[in-house]
């Protein structure tokens, strides 16, 4: 929330050019770099040259990774053997990886350069377009809980990284929304089964959730990341209207 306040402006506007909230991009820079407290203490080269080179499961991706980096590295003015990040060679507040900065990191701040590990105005606006360039839409849910019903509602969900069901669908199968707003029934989505403090837990995922996971493949990340970003909304908004009410209540003194 600090940081909320810290940037609001630049928050501000990538929510309103992308469609991105600003509690989201706040999480993704908590889960990934503790709000940019820990970006790494792995020197990239060294990271994605023993990756390419020593890790056959994915050495094709890690040596084009490492291509990306020293393209990087030449048009950004970076010092390729200093450079640090992830274990994986992500770099900066965003922790992205060459080929994504490249791709779609932006000058957010209008300094005519492009500047991750140093500037979180270009990671707020680089992730806002990460999200929408991977399909989030604005204004639409992330994910709901579910209530269950009948015998069949495991074999409604799914680990994949996509929607694979409908509201419809799912209904048919025992798995419906908790909440009372209606979604039309042909919505693409997906039945999750997780475990929570109480056993298990069912929710209903939709795109934007799923547009979560192109950033971390796996959908406890997505599902860390919106629930930390429900709660610095809930606590944003809690400090707003606290200050809003010392507010009126000094304007109200003789």
């Amino acid at each position: 929330v600090d940081l909320w306040k810290k940037y609001k402006e630049p928050l501000a506007r990538a929510e309103a050019q992308f469609g991105v909230p600003a509690s989201m991009i706040l999480a993704i820079l908590g889960v990934e770099t503790k709000f940019g407290g820990n970006k790494g203490g792995y020197k990239v080269i060294e990271a994605l040259a023993t990756l390419g080179f020593d890790y056959p499961p994915r050495a094709k991706f890690f040596r084009n990774e490492l291509r990306e980096f020293l393209i990087l590295s030449k048009q950004n003015g970076i010092n390729p053997l200093e450079a640090k990040g992830s274990y994986a060679g992500a770099m900066g507040f965003p922790q992205f990886m060459p080929s994504s900065w490249r791709r779609l990191a932006i000058d957010f701040d209008g300094d005519g350069r492009i500047d991750l590990i140093n500037n979180p105005v270009d990671a707020i606006g680089s992730i806002a377009n990460y999200f929408k360039a991977n399909g989030w839409k604005a204004g639409e849910p992330v994910t709901v809980r579910a209530a269950i019903h009948g015998d069949n509602y495991d074999d409604a969900t799914s680990t994949e990284l996509k929607t694979t069901s409908t509201i419809a669908a799912l209904a048919k199968a025992g798995i419906t929304p908790r909440q009372k707003q209606l979604f039309p029934a042909n919505t693409p989505v997906s039945g999750l089964r997780l475990q929570g403090e109480n056993g298990g837990e069912f929710w209903i995922a939709f795109n934007n959730f799923f547009v979560i996971t192109r950033y971390n493949r796996s959908i406890l990340y997505a599902m860390a990341t919106h629930q930390l970003a429900e709660e610095i909304q809930a606590a944003h908004d809690k400090k707003t209207a606290d200050a809003s009410t010392r507010t009126r209540a000094v304007s109200l003194l003789p």
